[in-house]
């Protein structure tokens, strides 16, 4: 009787707040309509005990009760983390938690070899088949780039890799280094189009696989070499250095050394183009009403965002000199609702290859992170840098060049 009034109190505290086409269901058969408007989401309430997911909502305790089985939702999955974030707002709560706890637990987590290898294969090895069903066909994970804001996903991923290797200048017979390079999309088109040489090392089994087959098929072995590798252990010297949605896995205090490490094996007059996501926040605290949290625990363990100018100052302690920037947050917003669109319509075809787990972390995450970009919780910045002291003269004098 006591969960059932605090429920009312709660009911009636949303309704003063927000019209959400939110129906909850009760274990007794009971309905609560939260709008006038049909229901877009649906929250089954198994037990009584399940009521504490609803009474003090969080991002993180409404995905863990979903993921885990302790609430039934329906609904698509935009709608879900759309009413999600208003039902955490609406406790009235500080929207981010410190980053204190998350330092602590690095303490115990440090970002060793091994610890990274396994971090990356958690995320990245759930099978090829799976990433297959919502990605791009040439499988580019991470922001595309809409010149016009019409393109779909396969062109604007193509795109995205032009302006990579445009804006650092690659041409014939340089040599390139491509950090995490997923399953080699840049590398080949970076030897097709552009006439590189590439290395591309990755931790991930399962991209190592695919990259290599798709080397094989585009008859480019002789150009192109895909290792399993940690780029602590890539020694040489190189042209141009890519590194793609890869640098939220090295750990914050760790960039200067990530830094550094590309610093000495970039050539005296090369470029490096690190493209990645970073936090907005000053404080570099976790994302609003416990989003963050959510992903630490069921998405990226052992990730970390940083602030823009957090990454600026750790690329100048490691010896890099920051040439250009550019925000492509509004980008990667729609990057990730056209992937949350796309795990939407093929949900049938991609049940079967992960566990009904891994599928709930992954219908929520998407559009979280459609959401968290869209809402400026966090951005995606190209920075291209050279060695620091040097004649930036490989660089034309104005930014025209990117857009031919």
């Amino acid at each position: 009787m006591f969960d059932q009034m605090k429920l009312a109190a709660w009911t009636s505290g949303i309704r003063d707040k927000y019209d959400l086409p939110l129906r909850v269901e009760l274990w007794n058969g009971e309905q609560v309509d939260l709008s006038s408007e049909q229901p877009r989401v649906k929250i089954r309430v198994p037990n009584m005990g399940a009521l504490r997911y609803l009474l003090t909502p969080t991002l993180d305790s409404l995905g863990e009760a979903y993921v885990e089985g302790q609430l039934e939702i329906e609904g698509r999955s935009a709608d879900m983390i759309h009413i999600g974030s208003l039902l955490a707002e609406s406790t009235g709560k500080p929207p981010r938690s410190s980053r204190v706890a998350s330092a602590a637990m690095n303490l115990f987590a440090a970002h060793t070899k091994e610890k990274d290898a396994e971090s990356i294969r958690y995320h990245y090895d759930v099978s090829n088949e799976f990433y297959q069903q919502f990605l791009d066909p040439a499988m580019v994970y991470s922001c595309a780039y809409f010149e016009n804001g019409d393109e779909d996903l396969a062109t604007a991923q193509q795109k995205k890799i032009d302006h990579i290797l445009t804006k650092i200048g690659v041409q014939p017979g340089h040599t390139l280094l491509d950090i995490g390079c997923g399953w080699g999309a840049l590398a080949i088109r970076a030897a097709s189009k552009f006439g590189a040489r590439v290395v591309g090392v990755t931790l991930s089994e399962r991209q190592y696989e695919m990259a290599r087959e798709r080397v094989a098929q585009a008859a480019l072995q002789d150009r192109i070499e895909i290792r399993l590798q940690d780029y602590r252990d890539v020694s040489g010297t190189f042209d141009r250095i890519t590194s793609v949605g890869m640098f939220e896995h090295v750990g914050v205090d760790n960039l200067p050394e990530y830094f550094n490490r590309i610093d000495k094996l970039l050539a005296d007059d090369g470029l490096v183009m690190n493209h990645g996501i970073t936090t907005t926040d000053i404080e570099q605290r976790a994302s609003p009403y416990g989003g963050g949290e959510f992903i630490d625990k069921y998405v990226f363990p052992h990730g970390e965002l940083g602030h823009l100018s957090t990454v600026i100052r750790t690329m100048q302690q490691g010896g890099l000199e920051v040439r250009d920037v550019e925000n492509l947050r509004r980008h990667y917003a729609r990057t990730c609702e056209l992937w949350a669109e796309n795990f939407e319509d093929n949900a049938e075809r991609i049940r079967p290859t992960v566990d009904p787990k891994t599928f709930r972390i992954w219908h929520v995450y998407l559009a979280g992170c459609a959401y968290a970009f869209a809402h400026d919780w966090i951005s995606l910045y190209q920075i291209v840098c050279g060695k620091a002291g040097q004649d930036p003269k490989q660089i034309p004098w104005s930014r025209n060049y990117m857009y031919k």
